[in-house]
């Protein structure tokens, strides 16, 4: 068994996270007492190798019973028994998972066998990828790697330790997907295959979504793993509409980067610059999201006038493509409405701008985004859209542009960069003349529209207006 000391840097990066949970240093030599082993396993490992903030703490136990390590567990605190047919234990209060050795049988239901003396490298032989099937002895500090996933690291390679547990779990498809994009690391020809052939249809939305959630939001090139899928032959299965994307070209004065697929992805990869920027989880995925499906309408819109190409209406035709491609991913109706309203309008910044529109124009269309998103978040689709135009390269450019300042200036001289102008008439101000009801709802309208259009901001008078009107 292939196993080393961790250097200092490393150990003492690894002993800095363990001191903020002092219990821990308690339960693993409690463990090494009674005869135990406690590993840290699992993506800990891999970040602490990768200089990276450890997430997750996975400790798995060798050579205990479930039971035994429970009864250590309980002189620490109260223990969890949610995960015990699985072989998973939590305390109270400690986010770490204390689990043992198993093998799981295949199916949707699989039953789990556990096995606390089975050897490290059958334990970790179950895992995704070699990178995650490593071990760090917690009381030797010793790095136990059966399968060089130290060595795949400083590669950048993602191997399978085993095929043939590698099939038994299609989510793993999406996995490679999103650590291509995180780590910027790159499968093994014997992976690309597994992963070409492999039944996929059976994986849940919600699983899928999670997995694209960790490309979208952790990935600094989310791209990777959107090309990936197209060289495994996978895209049109995975996301057809994106895929459809490919080959379509674009008149070369606005794109010179090349076609609609390669400018997206220019465009993603410039998204997750900007991402950062939001605080909010929904709001940087419906950025990612919008950037990912702002062109889906060029396939069907893309003809040559006069040896010119244009894309008149892809906007509004990429909108149902949007919503279609976004229902396979995630159930989350409020993301979808979000991102379907971000492509509609995602070509009005520069519209407006060239247009010389009126701060009217810019409370109008806050109110049409309204409640779903913002002047702010458009205006950073399309800074993302006009930096996915790299002729040089698949990198974004890095560089602003002033029409896309001007459109910011312009909503906040309107003061709507980040919300509606509110409407001043209520249905409580007419209800003394008008009952509730649709023309209720007409008037209010009205009255809304003349205050964004004329500027009148008196209550009084806009009643008077829409009620001489009624």
């Amino acid at each position: 068994m292939k196993s080393t000391k961790i250097n200092k840097e490393i150990q003492s990066a690894l002993q800095s996270t363990l001191k903020k949970y002092p219990v821990i240093h308690d339960i693993v030599r409690a463990i090494n007492e009674s005869g135990g082993k406690a590993l840290l396993v699992g993506g800990a490992v891999r970040d602490l190798l990768l200089g990276r903030e450890i997430k997750d703490l996975d400790i798995e136990v060798h050579n205990l019973s479930i039971d035994r390590l429970e009864a250590i567990l309980e002189q620490f605190d109260e223990v969890s028994l949610v995960g015990k047919s699985f072989g998973v234990l939590r305390l109270r209060g400690l986010d770490v998972d204390w689990s043992l050795p198993r093998k799981d049988s295949v199916g949707r239901k699989p039953e789990v066998e556990i096995n606390p003396i089975m050897g490290y490298e059958q334990a970790f032989k179950r895992r995704d990828l070699t990178i995650n099937a490593m071990g760090i002895d917690l009381i030797t500090f010793e790095l136990i790697d059966p399968f060089d996933g130290a060595q795949d690291l400083q590669n950048n390679i993602l191997r399978a330790p085993s095929k043939t547990l590698f099939l038994e779990d299609p989510l793993r498809f999406y996995r490679v997907m999103q650590f291509i994009g995180r780590f910027e690391m790159q499968p093994d020809e014997e992976l690309d295959t597994i992963c070409k052939e492999m039944d996929i249809s059976k994986v849940s939305v919600e699983r899928i979504e999670a997995e694209f959630e960790k490309l979208l939001l952790q990935a600094k090139r989310p791209s990777l793993g959107i090309w990936w899928l197209k060289k495994i032959g996978r895209l049109k299965e995975v996301l057809p509409e994106l895929a459809a994307t490919i080959g379509v070209q674009q008149d070369k004065k606005w794109h010179p980067e090349g076609d609609v697929f390669k400018h997206t992805m220019q465009a993603l990869d410039a998204a997750a610059i900007i991402r950062d920027t939001y605080e909010n989880r929904l709001d940087k995925l419906a950025l990612m999201y919008g950037a990912l499906c702002h062109d889906l309408g060029k396939p069907s819109t893309t003809h040559t006038v006069n040896g010119e190409i244009k894309s008149e209406e892809h906007a509004m035709q990429g909108v149902p493509l949007t919503k279609q491609i976004l229902k396979r991913i995630t159930k989350n109706k409020e993301l979808i409405d979000t991102v379907c309203k971000l492509v509609k309008y995602h070509m009005a910044p520069i519209q407006f701008i060239d247009g010389g529109a009126k701060l009217s124009a810019y409370k109008r269309l806050a109110n049409k985004l309204t409640p779903h998103t913002n002047l702010r978040m458009l205006a950073d689709l399309a800074l993302a859209d006009k930096r996915g135009r790299n002729p040089k390269g698949d990198d974004p450019l890095d560089k602003d542009f002033p029409e896309i300042d001007q459109f910011r200036k312009k909503a906040q001289e309107a003061k709507v960069e980040l919300e509606q102008e509110e409407p001043v008439l209520h249905g409580r101000d007419i209800m003394d003349m008008i009952e509730p009801g649709p023309r209720m709802g007409e008037l209010l309208k009205q009255a809304y529209e003349i205050q964004i259009e004329e500027g009148i901001k008196d209550k009084n008078e806009l009643k008077r207006r829409v009620l001489k009107k009624d």
